[in-house]
């Protein structure tokens, strides 16, 4: 592997922190500096406030896309694309800027190789091939237990027959995880593909059958499934939200709709509008509306979602901040603003290999979310 030389780019660093500024007005990107957060466990946010966590599927819980078709092995393939750093060179030439994977990038001139070359097949095996021993090291990681039966929900067949986990371990131990921590939530799942179905089905005969090889004792937390999938439709006259009998409009205010997914309860989930997104370029503007009060001191929204990214014109979610307390009227707010706090970007490596990755994405929203409402009322 190249020498890249220390000069060459710095290494991209995660940063927690909202670095003190209140979300009620609008802000630049964050500061380079982050704050450094106390890990779980020893977090001062008030357990009484209910959590509710929209959580993308395709590379955030499932290392696969049946929007794209594809596997565990090509998805994880995508995803490397996203993740890894480089730059044109004068000549026209790619130059890799780091032979590390981060979310972010590791200098100012640095862009993804999927930004710059798009859905590339096979990108470890040609000019990602750099990459391969990751890709390869994290296949192994979500393989389904071995000597263990293949589930017909749980478990999927990828590329060369070997069996994965359909759902990553993580995301179950992070229903564990809230509920011996005492805390009320609801999980949402938010897509654009069609597997929703399929997936609260395998959730539920997780949940109430057992049915998971690693998480056999998940029944105990009595947690509910609701198996009517629902949609989100946005158009330039509003958004509308629709599952089974019920059908809530932005055109009566956004407040309702805030209020009625601050009201669910267990699991459940919404196929949002691809078309829509698409239309608006990709970009914040046609993104996965999420309503966002900042001065709930009750109810915190929390979207984990692999293209959540901190450029705005190619981002998955168009977070509505409210401007005023219990007030009706929204702005579209900068992905940068929210990060970390109502904003989380999968890093689909790590939910791999972490099983609590998760469940510390959610503490540092948490303690974030914290520090605003706290910086409101001094």
């Amino acid at each position: 592997m190249a020498d890249l030389g220390e000069n060459s780019c710095r290494e991209a660093e995660e940063h927690d922190g909202t670095n003190g500024r209140r979300v009620n007005e609008p802000r630049t990107a964050r500061d380079p500096a982050g704050t450094v957060l106390r890990g779980p466990g020893t977090s001062n946010y008030d357990r009484r406030r209910k959590l509710v966590l929209h959580v993308d599927l395709n590379n955030t819980i499932l290392v696969s896309d049946t929007l794209t078709t594809q596997g565990p092995m090509a998805a994880l393939d995508y995803f490397l694309s996203t993740v890894t750093w480089g730059k044109m060179s004068k000549q026209g030439k790619w130059e890799w800027l780091s032979d590390s994977t981060s979310l972010l990038p590791p200098c100012d001139d640095a862009v993804s190789y999927y930004s710059q070359f798009g859905r590339t097949p096979g990108f470890t095996s040609a000019e990602g091939r750099r990459f391969r021993g990751i890709l390869d090291e994290h296949l192994d990681l979500f393989r389904w237990p071995e000597g263990t039966k293949a589930d017909r929900e749980l478990s999927v067949k990828g590329e060369g027959g070997q069996l994965y986990h359909w759902i990553l371990p993580s995301f179950f131990q992070l229903l564990k995880d809230l509920v011996q921590d005492g805390r009320e939530f609801a999980v949402v799942f938010r897509t654009f593909g069609s597997d929703l179905s399929r997936v609260l089905s395998a959730v539920s005969r997780a949940l109430n059958e057992g049915a998971h090889p690693l998480f056999p004792e998940l029944p105990d937390l009595k947690l509910n499934v609701n198996m009517t999938p629902g949609e989100i439709r946005c158009s330039e006259t509003g958004t509308v939200l629709s599952r089974a009998a019920e059908r809530l409009s932005t055109r009566d205010g956004d407040r309702g709709l805030y209020q009625y997914l601050s009201s669910v309860q267990g699991l459940g989930g919404f196929q949002d509008h691809f078309a829509w997104w698409a239309a608006n370029a990709f970009s914040v503007r046609g993104g996965k509306p999420l309503w966002v009060d900042p001065f709930d001191q009750h109810v915190q929204h929390i979207f984990i979602d692999d293209n959540i990214r901190q450029n705005d014109e190619d981002t998955i979610v168009q977070p509505k901040v409210f401007l005023d307390p219990g007030g009706t009227e929204t702005r579209t707010a900068s992905t940068s603003e929210l990060y970390d706090m109502t904003l989380v970007q999968t890093d689909l490596l790590q939910a791999i290999s972490q099983p609590s990755y998760f469940t510390h994405r959610v503490h540092i929203c948490l303690e974030n979310y914290e520090r605003n409402l706290q910086q409101g009322a001094g």
